[in-house]
C-alpha cells in the first residue's frame, strides 16, 4: 500500500469532509437558538402555542432522522399541489431536516435545565425587583446553559457521527467518499481512514466542550 495511494484516496475524503463540517456548523448555529426558541415555545402560557410546540418535538424525536431525510429529499416533491414548488437543493434538504431534527432534541436539553434551575432564583429574582425578562436573562438563562452544556456536547457530538447519514439521500460527503473508493480498490483501508477523520473532529468537539466545562464551572 503505496503513500501516494493513501494520499489519493484520502484527499476526496476531506473534500468530503468538508460537507460534514459545513453541515455541523450549520445545524448548530440554527438548531441551538432554535430549540431555545421551541423550548419557551412549550413554556408558553398560551395553549395552542404550546400545543403545537409540543406536538412538533414529539413528531420529531419519535421518528428517525433516516426517515425525516428521506422524506425532505424526495417526500416533499411528491405532495399534492405545493410538491413542484418543494423541489430543494439535496444538501440543503438534507440541512432542513437535521436542523428541524436537532432543535427538537436541544429543546428538551433547554428545558431540563430550566427545570433543574431552583424555584428559589425566580423568588429571589421577584423579591429584587427584576422584571421577568431581567430575570430570565440575568439569572435563570445563565445557569440553565451551565447545567445543558454537558448534553449540549453530547448532543454535538452525536452530530458529527449522524452527518454520514447523508450518505443514505446520496449527498456526497465523507463516508460517501470512503464507501467509493471501498467498492473500486475492494479494500478496507479508505473506511478506517474516514474513521481516523471522523475521530479527529470528535475530539477537536470533546476538547473544546471539556474547556467550556471547565470555564463555566468555576466562574
Amino acid at each position: 500500500m503505496s503513500i501516494s495511494y493513501l494520499w489519493d484516496i484520502t484527499i476526496p475524503m476531506l473534500q468530503g469532509a468538508r460537507t460534514t463540517i459545513l453541515l455541523f456548523l450549520l445545524v448548530i448555529l440554527i438548531s441551538i437558538p432554535l430549540g431555545f426558541l421551541v423550548t419557551l415555545m412549550v413554556n408558553s402560557r398560551v395553549k395552542p402555542i404550546s400545543w403545537l410546540a409540543n406536538g412538533f418535538v414529539y413528531v420529531m424525536r419519535g421518528t428517525p432522522l433516516l426517515l425525516q431525510l428521506v422524506f425532505f429529499c424526495f417526500g416533499l416533491p411528491m405532495l399534492p399541489v405545493i410538491g413542484e414548488y418543494l423541489v430543494l437543493d439535496r444538501f440543503v434538504a438534507a440541512g432542513l431536516a437535521f436542523i428541524l431534527n436537532y432543535a427538537a432534541y436541544f429543546s428538551e436539553i433547554f428545558r431540563g435545565g430550566l427545570l433543574a434551575v431552583d424555584k428559589g432564583q425566580y423568588e429571589a429574582a421577584k423579591v429584587l425587583g427584576l422584571s421577568r425578562w431581567q430575570a430570565l436573562t440575568r439569572i435563570i438563562l445563565p445557569q440553565m446553559f451551565r447545567v445543558a452544556l454537558p448534553a449540549v456536547s453530547n448532543e454535538s457530538i452525536t452530530l458529527v457521527k449522524d452527518t454520514a447519514l447523508l450518505y443514505a439521500v446520496s449527498v456526497p460527503e465523507l463516508l460517501y467518499f470512503a464507501h467509493t473508493a471501498v467498492n473500486r480498490d475492494f479494500t478496507i483501508i479508505p473506511l478506517i481512514i474516514a474513521g481516523a477523520i471522523y475521530l479527529l473532529m470528535t475530539l477537536g468537539l470533546t476538547l473544546l466542550f471539556k474547556a467550556l466545562e471547565r470555564k463555566f464551572k468555576f466562574e
